[in-house]
C-alpha cells in the first residue's frame, strides 16, 4: 500500500508545471469541491500568534454557525489542556479574531455570544460589509436546453494517423447564489446609546416611600438571590414608587422582578434597576390628570413566636429575634 502511494505521489509531482524548488516545501494543490474553508494568510501566517492559536482560529472558522466553542467544548474535542486552550483563545481575542460579548435577552437573562471575524482589520476600519451567501444546488441541465442543436455540416474525412478528437464535455451549470442583504458590523469604537434613567413618580409621598422600601427589602423572601443593601434600596425606591403610582399591584411588581433570574446573578441591584426601567407599565387611561395615589401605610402584623410564644411583628409566622439568635448559635 505504501508503494502505491509513493508511486502516485511521484507521478503527481512530475505533472506539476515549472521547475520544482530545490529546497523547502513543495505544494501539491488539488482543488477542493466540497467541505473546505477559505482562510486568509493574515491568520495562517500571523507573526504574533502562537501555532496553537492559529490552529484553533482555523478550526473555529471552519465550524458551522451555532457550534459551541467554549473552553469546555474545546477541551473535550482536543488533547490540549484547559490552560493551553484558554491562552490561545485570549490570543485570538487580543488580535480581534474572537469576540465574546454579554448580551441581555428580552426576559432579562444574560448570555455570552461568541463572534469570530475572519478579517478583523476590515471591521476596525469601520463600514465592513458582511455577506452570507448560500449556495443552492442546481440540477444538471440537459445539453439540448443549453444550446439548440445545429444543422449538420459537411462531413470532413480525417487524415490517416490523426488523433481522434475527444467529444466536447457537457457544460456544467453555474451554482446560483442567493442574494442576501448586507449585514453591517458595528465598529468597536462606536458610542453606546445612553441608558434610560430610573422611573420617577410624580410625587414621592411618605406612604409610597415606605411601601416601596418594604417591597424591595422583602424581595429576598421570594428570590433568595435578590439581597439588596440599604443603599441600593434607597436608590431603587423611586422606581418602585413609579410602578405603585401607576396602580401596579405589589404582587405583579414582585413577579416582574423575581421571574427568570440569570444564574447566578452577579449584580442584583442592577437587575432590579433594569427591570424597573424596561418593564415599566403605562399609566391607566384617564389617570394622567388624577392626583397622586396615596397608599395606605404598610402595617406589619403581630405574630406569636413558635418557640416562646412571645409577640413580635413580622409578615409571616416564625420565631422572634431572641429565639432566632439562640437557634443560630445552637446550630
Amino acid at each position: 500500500m505504501d508503494t502505491q502511494q509513493n508511486t502516485a505521489l511521484t507521478r503527481a509531482l512530475t505533472e506539476l508545471p515549472g521547475p520544482l524548488p530545490t529546497s523547502g516545501v513543495i505544494h501539491l494543490v488539488i482543488p477542493h469541491t466540497s467541505r473546505f474553508t477559505v482562510v486568509g494568510n493574515h491568520l495562517s501566517q500571523h507573526t504574533e500568534l502562537s501555532l496553537t492559536a492559529i490552529g484553533l482560529g482555523v478550526h473555529i472558522q471552519s465550524l458551522p454557525a451555532g457550534t459551541k466553542v467554549g473552553i469546555k467544548a474545546l477541551v473535550a474535542r482536543f488533547i490540549e489542556g484547559e490552560r493551553t486552550i484558554t491562552s490561545a483563545l485570549r490570543e485570538l481575542e487580543t488580535h480581534g479574531y474572537l469576540h465574546r460579548m454579554r448580551v441581555r435577552l428580552t426576559n432579562g437573562r444574560m448570555v455570552t455570544r461568541t463572534v469570530f471575524c475572519n478579517q478583523p482589520e476590515e471591521v476596525l476600519r469601520g463600514g465592513a460589509v458582511v455577506r452570507v451567501p448560500a449556495v443552492v444546488p442546481v440540477p444538471p441541465v440537459p445539453v439540448a436546453e443549453v444550446a439548440p442543436a445545429e444543422a449538420p455540416g459537411p462531413v470532413v474525412a480525417e487524415p490517416a494517423g490523426a488523433p481522434a478528437l475527444a467529444p466536447a464535455p457537457d457544460p456544467v451549470p453555474t451554482p446560483v447564489r442567493e442574494a442576501h442583504p448586507p449585514v453591517r458590523v458595528p465598529s468597536r469604537t462606536a458610542p453606546k446609546p445612553p441608558r434610560r434613567p430610573l422611573p420617577q413618580p410624580r410625587e414621592l409621598t411618605p406612604e409610597l416611600h415606605r411601601a416601596a422600601s418594604a417591597l424591595l427589602a422583602g424581595l429576598r423572601r421570594h428570590a433568595k438571590e435578590l439581597v439588596l443593601s440599604e443603599e441600593h434600596i434607597e436608590e431603587l425606591v423611586p422606581g418602585v414608587a413609579a410602578w405603585l403610582e401607576r396602580d401596579a399591584h405589589p404582587d405583579a411588581i414582585r413577579h416582574a422582578l423575581t421571574t427568570d433570574l440569570p444564574q447566578p446573578p452577579k449584580y442584583p441591584a442592577k437587575i432590579v434597576k433594569h427591570r424597573l426601567t424596561a418593564l415599566l407599565p403605562p399609566p391607566l387611561p384617564g389617570t394622567e390628570e388624577l392626583p397622586p395615589v396615596r397608599h395606605r401605610p404598610l402595617v406589619i402584623p403581630l405574630q406569636n413566636c413558635d418557640r416562646c410564644d412571645h409577640a413580635f411583628r413580622a409578615m409571616e409566622p416564625g420565631h422572634c429575634r431572641g429565639c432566632r439568635s439562640e437557634l443560630l448559635e445552637a446550630s
